[in-house]
């Protein structure tokens, strides 16, 4: 593919992509990634009570929030979304903080796949949540994805051209979750 028939955003993924190899981070490791554990069953069985559990998850990225040294990502599994908490010190405990300064606040985008290691908890604002002690890159996105955006009751950039979405059915079923929902049930 020329360069030239690249969108802007696409330019940028893929300089992340060339940025996270050369901090030594295989953007597509070959490696299996074992997960315990699903969204749905995270917040299921959550109870403020128990001891923390020890949590083993990967999924999609669809949202980040990033305030100095914590950051929030909304991961996307098979069953469901979940918030994880990030914080600089945790993930990066030596001196360090590559990994948090650059991989997580700048070079992940939207759509790509990350696996987060980590116990549960309740935040303040009552969400049941992944606090990461480690997260690891599984799959870097090169293409952007579609994201809806709300402003006073109106979506804006929705994926809804019905010639579009049977087009490209893949990126319907990840950003449309009543889509998915159909073959379920």
């Amino acid at each position: 593919m020329n360069i030239l028939e690249l969108s802007e955003q696409e330019i940028a993924r893929r300089n992340s992509l060339s940025e996270l190899r050369a901090l030594g981070i295989d953007p597509y490791p070959a490696a299996e990634y074992p997960t315990n554990a699903f969204s749905d069953e995270i917040i299921a069985n959550f109870k403020d009570d128990d001891a923390p559990r020890e949590v083993c998850i990967a999924g999609r990225m669809m949202g980040r929030r990033v305030m100095g040294k914590a950051s929030f990502l909304e991961l996307l599994d098979s069953r469901g979304r979940i918030q994880v908490y990030i914080t600089r010190d945790d993930i990066c405990p030596e001196e360090d903080k590559t990994l948090y300064n650059s991989v997580v606040k700048k070079l992940l985008d939207l759509g790509d796949f990350v696996g987060v290691k980590g116990f549960v908890f309740r935040t303040k604002t009552g969400e049941v949540s992944v606090h990461a002690r480690e997260i690891t890159v599984l799959a870097k996105s090169l293409k952007p994805l579609p994201t809806p955006k709300e402003k006073d009751g109106v979506i804006y950039d929705a994926f809804e051209d019905p010639e579009l979405r049977y087009r490209r059915r893949y990126v319907d079923l990840i950003v449309n979750p009543q889509v998915k929902d159909t073959f379920y049930t």
